[in-house]
């Protein structure tokens, strides 16, 4: 796990208000070196800080506009395979697995409601799997973000 201090936060900041800058104009916004921007960049990339780009990509432009999590109860002895064939349904963004009345929380997107029952009927019927409840995403309140510990981090602005 890497650990970023301030000098890291700095260089994130900036490309989080110009993603498509160059090295050349990142060093000039964060007052460093090409070769230290570009360094820490490189490591990032190898210790694998920075999130894959495919995160970046909305499910709605991809024809999914509707997301709901699936809470979901497991066989504890099947838990692996339960997993496994749950990586082979597209629409599973995310399985985490959590505390409390549910063994994984997943994140799904669908087409529509219809589309939405399919998945959680292809959920429900993995081996191992024993109940859902599934809780249709209605409003993104706060969307998911690390720039405000970036810039905690970086000694800029402070959180509200």
């Amino acid at each position: 796990m890497a650990r970023l201090d301030r000098t890291d936060a700095k260089i994130l900041r900036a490309l989080c208000e110009f993603p498509r800058a160059t090295g050349v104009q990142l060093a000039g916004l964060v007052d460093m070196a090409r070769n230290t921007v570009q360094a820490r960049i490189g490591r990032w990339e190898t210790e694998g800080v920075l999130a894959p780009f495919d995160r970046r990509v909305h499910p709605r432009d991809l024809g999914f506009p509707l997301r709901a999590y699936i809470a979901v109860v497991v066989d504890q002895h099947r838990l692996e395979q339960v997993l496994d064939s749950l990586d082979g349904i597209p629409e599973v963004l995310e399985a985490v697995g959590v505390s409390g009345i549910a063994d994984l929380q997943l994140l799904v997107v669908a087409a529509d409601a219809d589309d939405l029952y399919r998945i959680a009927g292809h959920v429900l019927a993995v081996p191992g799997v024993e109940r859902t409840t599934v809780s249709v995403v209605m409003h993104e309140a706060i969307g998911y973000r690390t720039l405000p510990l970036i810039e905690r981090l970086a000694g800029g602005r402070a959180p509200d």
